[in-house]
């Protein structure tokens, strides 16, 4: 006899450090606060002869709690048919069944699965299942089929910016100003999740992407635009590190309400995307790059004609309704056999560039510069219109310079260090780098705001491109964010654009006091 998905109270487990008793939200919004499915530990198969071993119904008004081992049998069952019925349905119409018709009949597919799973538990045991925990061994199966199973809670919350996993059990979730904190398994084994981690990238649709030992990486978009990064073989067990974008759809006014800039930066900001500077955003990871550029790139005309190239869909540019022409592109990863030295079937944001040339665009935007790539987006900018945009990590402001000529390097033997210098000074415009301040640790917050706003002035005198800091902290002030410094060159041409130079006249810029911090700046 197959084991109940019900179970009762689930049992007491550690949470960082703490005992958290399953089945209840603690401080942290732990995922079955929401409608969710804990893990219930291994499956409990009560004896046919046995009455008093049958597992007891959860109480009226208690969340059900679902077996993780029943809800992936059934899972294995409903992909089987539906598999059986799309077969029928692709050679009877000659095409493939789009992703709405399969979610539509794998639901219908998992309903008659689960009621004739309650059947034979109300036969078996004389107590029928309530409707409640129908409906939540059917969500339960449905996000094994088509979401990320019990990863899904995490990614339906909202306050959740980044979900790090370190094997099944081992699983760690920042929320919004709170430290990192442990939460409870997304999976029975590190096998589960492996298959969990191919079904996402099966889901993906962007290409060959997959995880075996031959492409023991895999990068990919979830729903919502979360980006996944998952390694496994070249490390001891499954690691999985995601990542959430939570102003998806922010413009430059949004960032003022969220502090990452004020007023006259965002004027300042927009009238260089008016005025087709080309812009380079830079920061460490997490400080809200691609949520600024994204930004930034509202500024731009609604119907310039612009493309974007990135390793996985994240800017969204082609979804949010400003633009009304953006030609998306996403780079392909090989399929893991070698051919001549690289992945056949892989296809470079580097190797996108040339074509994306050819599209007859205004601006090109780069998601985010990693390597050899960055010698053509310099290209671009130098030789193109004007106006175009990418991202680069980078410690600090002043390391952007180098950390360009590094990556130039990679391009091929026959770079250097002066031309890479040369490259940069006179394609770059701006720089913009975005700094982070995490004082949770000492029950601060998390501040994501622009520090600095650099100026590239052509060639200096050492061959290296000269800077201008236009935007800058003020440590004398009690100001770590950035106000105005110094005017920039090509004020002028910003002037044409609609800037008002009077505003650079403040010290303060618009901000109302200094940042305030728990450690740092001005008491």
């Amino acid at each position: 006899m197959r084991a109940s998905p019900y179970q009762g109270p689930l049992p007491q487990q550690p949470v960082n450090g703490q005992v958290v008793q399953g089945g209840s939200a603690d401080a942290a919004g732990l995922p079955w606060a929401g409608p969710a499915f804990p893990p219930t530990g291994p499956v409990r198969v009560p004896p046919a002869d046995a009455a008093s071993a049958v597992p007891a119904l959860p109480a009226a008004g208690a969340r059900p709690a679902v077996d993780p081992q029943v809800a992936r049998e059934l899972k294995r069952q409903v992909a089987a048919e539906l598999h059986q019925q799309l077969s029928r349905l692709n050679q009877a119409s000659g095409s493939e069944a789009d992703r709405a018709t399969r979610r539509q009949r794998g639901r219908a597919l998992i309903e008659e699965s689960v009621a004739r799973w309650s059947d034979a538990y109300a036969q078996a045991h004389g107590i029928p299942p309530t409707r409640e925990q129908d409906r939540a061994l059917s969500e339960a199966v449905y996000d094994l089929l088509f979401r990320a199973g019990r990863l899904q809670p995490y990614l339906d919350d909202p306050e959740i910016e980044n979900i790090l996993i370190n094997g099944c059990d081992d699983v760690w979730v920042s929320r919004v100003h709170q430290p990192l904190r442990q939460v409870p398994p997304v999976a029975d084994t590190d096998e589960e999740l492996v298959e969990l981690l191919q079904d996402l990238a099966r889901q993906h649709g962007g290409g060959e992407r997959s995880l075996s030992t031959a492409s023991p990486m895999l990068a990919l978009r979830l729903e919502g635009g979360m980006r996944l990064q998952a390694m496994t073989e070249v490390t001891p067990r499954p690691y999985v590190a995601i990542r959430r974008h939570r102003v998806a759809s922010a413009n430059l006014r949004d960032l003022i309400q969220l502090g990452t800039l004020d007023s006259t930066l965002a004027a300042f900001l927009a009238s260089a995307i008016r005025a087709r500077k080309n812009v380079m955003i830079t920061g460490t990871q997490g400080v809200g790059k691609t949520s600024l550029l994204r930004a930034m790139a509202a500024e731009i005309p609604p119907d310039e004609r612009i493309g974007t190239l990135e390793s996985e869909f994240e800017l969204w540019l082609h979804t949010l309704g400003h633009l009304r022409q953006v030609v998306p592109m996403e780079a392909r990863e090989g399929n893991g056999e070698r051919v001549d030295g690289r992945l056949a079937g892989e296809l470079s944001i580097g190797e996108l560039i040339p074509a994306a040339l050819r599209m007859t665009l205004s601006r090109i935007i780069v998601g985010e510069v990693r390597s050899a790539e960055v010698v053509p987006m310099l290209r671009v900018m130098t030789n193109g219109e004007g106006g175009s945009m990418c991202t680069l990590h980078a410690r600090g402001p002043h390391m952007v310079v180098d950390r360009i000529a590094e990556l130039c390097l990679e391009y091929g033997s026959h770079m250097t260090d002066t031309l890479a210098y040369r490259l940069t000074a006179n394609a770059v415009d701006f720089i913009v780098h975005v700094t982070m301040l995490d004082e949770t640790a000492v029950g601060g917050r998390r501040h994501r705001f622009v520090s600095h706003v650099l100026e590239v002035a052509g060639l200096g005198e050492s061959g290296r491109p000269a800077m201008n800091t236009v935007f800058g902290p003020r440590p004398e002030l009690g100001e770590v964010r950035a106000v105005p410094v110094t005017p920039p060159h090509c004020l002028d041409d910003l002037r044409r654009a609609g800037f008002d130079a009077g505003l650079l006249s403040s010290p303060y810029g618009t901000w109302g006091a200094p940042l305030a911090l728990r450690i740092g700046g001005l008491r």
